[in-house]
């Protein structure tokens, strides 16, 4: 059974005086690939900032600690990522600083994650000269350049076009088959079919399904779950 990274218990989020995530009962399990899926509203992004602890609300999070007894190594890729106005090298070095690695390691950890997103020849460019594509590339090789062991995905390919689309999604692939843990929230019913192991559907910040992947596109769903997928095909693309 795989070890357990992150449990939330009876977790929920307020801003203001609304709730933004009610009693949520989740693990997150060393090897899912969770995709996060509902309408707009439903409390996707929140869910996934809980998980990774940027906000705080009611109830519990736990961090389970991985082997010699250290927490879970965690990274987070927006929709929109932001760069700063530096090289992709400079990017990518900065983040290794602020994450604590040794100097004598981050030009080497950046360049090995630049290779690893096909972006080498373009570590001098300017980040914010870069394609949108290019620049999500960018944001998961700086993700991956602090060798997470989780890896939290807020819509990454929305607004991208096909082609670039694929590419980021063959990279997330390739994170998940290298060992990665994935969290993601998706409009795109395809791409969760596509990247994830496990889907779990929100409504009104409640939890309604947790299903491995094949079950959630099978099984007869609970009603709101049952409309937001006939209401989302065709979801192939």
């Amino acid at each position: 059974m795989n070890a357990d990274l992150i449990t939330l218990r009876r977790a929920g989020v307020v801003f203001g005086a609304v709730p933004a995530l009610v009693e949520i009962d989740l693990t997150l399990r060393r090897g899912d690939r969770l995709a996060l899926v509902g309408a707009n509203g439903s409390g996707k992004t929140t869910l996934l900032r809980r998980l990774h602890g940027l906000i705080d609300g009611p109830g519990e999070r736990t961090l389970h600690l991985c082997e010699r007894g250290r927490p879970p190594v965690m990274a987070m890729l927006f929709q929109r990522p932001f760069l700063l106005h530096l090289s992709a090298r400079r990017n990518l070095t900065l983040a290794l600083w602020l994450a604590g690695v040794p100097r004598d390691e981050r030009r080497a950890r950046a360049d090995a994650a630049l290779e690893r997103v096909g972006l080498q020849t373009l570590a001098q460019r300017s980040a914010r000269a870069l394609s949108g594509g290019q620049q999500q590339r960018l944001a998961l090789a700086r993700a991956w350049a602090l060798r997470p062991d989780v890896l939290f995905l807020d819509e990454p390919t929305a607004s991208l076009d096909p082609s670039a689309k694929r590419e980021v999604e063959t990279l997330i692939d390739e994170f998940a088959r290298d060992g990665v843990t994935l969290v993601m929230s998706t409009h795109n019913l395809g791409q969760a079919k596509r990247l994830a192991s496990r889907v779990v559907h929100l409504e009104a910040g409640r939890l309604v399904v947790d299903l491995p992947v094949d079950r959630f596109f099978r099984d007869t769903l609970p009603p709101a779950a049952a409309q937001f997928l006939k209401g989302e095909l065709p979801w192939t693309t």
